[in-house]
């Protein structure tokens, strides 16, 4: 399989791979059919993520999205991170061969994911915010 040169330069050198153990939100999706699984951690100040970092086990693009995730997400307001789709993933990456274009879309439930974590920790009612997005 060709993988572009950001992509693999994404999967050899992952940015903000880890946990952070007081996150503010903790999402974590998966896809059973290819075994991709992402965990999402975010610290999030005054509505502005300040921190994200992730752990996945999959495959070179699963790693690779997961890590373009964190930073195209690190700095954003809340109501910003959740516009990043899996299309803005891709563009970053350059391209993803069709049949990990599955990896992009995990990328972007899984910010979803930990800001639907967020959301409901504080009060928030979660589902009306990412209804919007």
């Amino acid at each position: 399989m060709n993988y572009s040169k950001k992509v693999v330069d994404h999967f050899l050198n992952p940015r903000n791979v880890g946990e952070i153990p007081d996150a503010d939100g903790v999402g974590e999706v998966g896809n059973s059919r290819c075994g991709d699984i992402m965990k999402m951690y975010l610290k999030i100040s005054n509505g502005t993520i300040v921190d994200a970092k992730f752990k996945t086990f999959g495959c070179a693009a699963a790693i690779a999205t997961s890590s373009v995730a964190t930073e195209l997400i690190k700095g954003k307001t809340i109501e910003d991170a959740l516009k990043i789709t899996n299309k803005d993933v891709i563009e970053y990456l350059g391209e993803l061969p069709p049949v990990k274009i599955h990896c992009s879309l995990l990328a972007e439930q899984s910010i979803k994911a930990a800001i639907k974590d967020y959301c409901n920790k504080i009060g928030i009612n979660s589902e009306i915010i990412i209804k919007n997005y």
